[in-house]
């Protein structure tokens, strides 16, 4: 009896630490597609709170008087946004203090004494990303639509923002003959701790390698010359998205056939053009800064940071849950006409 009862506390003891790895709350599915077809999307409760939690909203500014003279006839060195009026570009310049270097103020990009002066590497970024803004509000609103992105949805407060990523510096495997292991077989969340190479991003998000390694032809047939190599970049790339945006692959693919277009949710039509957007961005903004930013903010190769999903995302399917931005901040997008011009022409 005794061995009865002993046995039934351990077996007690044991069915609790089993239980103790179970996810609590119980995670929640949500169908996307047709029953039976696999199309769920799978969220824990709790962990989603964490990331509300991590993406609070910024306060908006009252608007400005969007009259008056030109930003570019009142104040010096304007270069950006010097169509707007001498308010609206006030207005801008003391959101992006709040939403980039709320702690450094507007000494983080001006020097105090002559705010002209564009001495201060970051003053130079700054409006180079501001020109970088504007182009994604005007210009890519296939990935964007009418929500829009300001300075905040990247740097959430912070000069630097947290998802930023450069090229990889070779991976030697000690004094093996096997030489540069492609960054595979080591520990980074980017793969989700996965043996896939970890830097999906410089031939996807700055060099322009076919992502699609999927046949529709039985192989060797000589139509698709995809390796596994390139297959697992691919693997590593649609992990970091699912990470960023907090979803699983069914979010844009249909589990019917992952290699075909017809029946797929309208959200993996969004991301191919977001795909293009981070290649864009980094290609004709970041990268051509190299020679700007000082050597303590380039890589371990000397690249400049670049983008990718989570830079935007931060592990939200829509970057602070789809909360329009431009339609506080209509100054981000551009260029705009001189209200007085348009007065004078009508």
């Amino acid at each position: 009896m005794s061995m009865t009862s002993t046995s039934f506390k351990l077996l007690l003891l044991g069915g609790l630490v089993v239980l103790a790895g179970c996810e609590r709350p119980p995670p929640e599915s949500i169908q996307r597609g047709y029953r039976g077809t696999g199309m769920l999307q799978v969220y824990n409760p709790r962990l989603v709170e964490a990331t509300r939690e991590a993406n609070p909203l910024p306060a908006v500014l009252p608007a400005a008087d969007a009259a008056g003279p030109r930003a570019s006839l009142v104040f010096q060195n304007v270069k950006v946004l010097g169509d707007t009026s001498a308010a609206e570009f006030t207005r801008i310049m003391t959101a992006m203090t709040a939403w980039v270097s709320p702690t450094q103020g507007c000494a983080y990009c001006h020097d105090l004494q002559n705010f002209a002066d564009d001495k201060l590497y970051t003053k130079v970024v700054a409006r180079r990303m501001l020109q970088m803004t504007r182009h994604i509000n005007s210009d890519w609103k296939t990935h964007v639509v009418a929500t829009g992105v300001t300075c905040y949805t990247c740097h959430r407060g912070q000069p630097v923002p947290s998802n930023i990523w450069f090229k990889e510096a070779p991976q030697v495997n000690g004094p093996s003959f096997i030489g540069d292991n492609g960054g595979q077989n080591k520990v980074s969340m980017v793969t989700a701790l996965m043996a896939t190479p970890t830097d999906p991003f410089t031939p996807f998000l700055l060099e322009s390698k076919s992502i699609r390694v999927y046949s529709t032809t039985a192989l060797p047939d000589g139509t698709n010359r995809s390796s596994i190599k390139q297959a697992e970049f691919t693997y590593s790339l649609m992990t970091h998205m699912s990470k960023a945006l907090n979803v699983n692959c069914t979010y844009c693919h249909s589990t019917r056939s992952f290699g075909v277009w017809d029946g797929n949710p309208p959200q993996r039509a969004t991301a191919w053009y977001g795909i293009r957007m981070a290649r864009d961005l980094n290609v004709a903004y970041l990268q051509p800064l190299t020679s700007t930013f000082p050597a303590n903010r380039l890589g371990p190769t000397g690249d400049a940071p670049k983008v990718n999903c989570a830079t935007c995302h931060q592990g939200v399917y829509k970057p602070l849950y789809g909360t329009p931005m431009i339609k506080d901040y209509p100054e981000l997008v551009g260029p705009r006409p001189d209200p007085v011009a348009v007065v004078a022409t009508n």
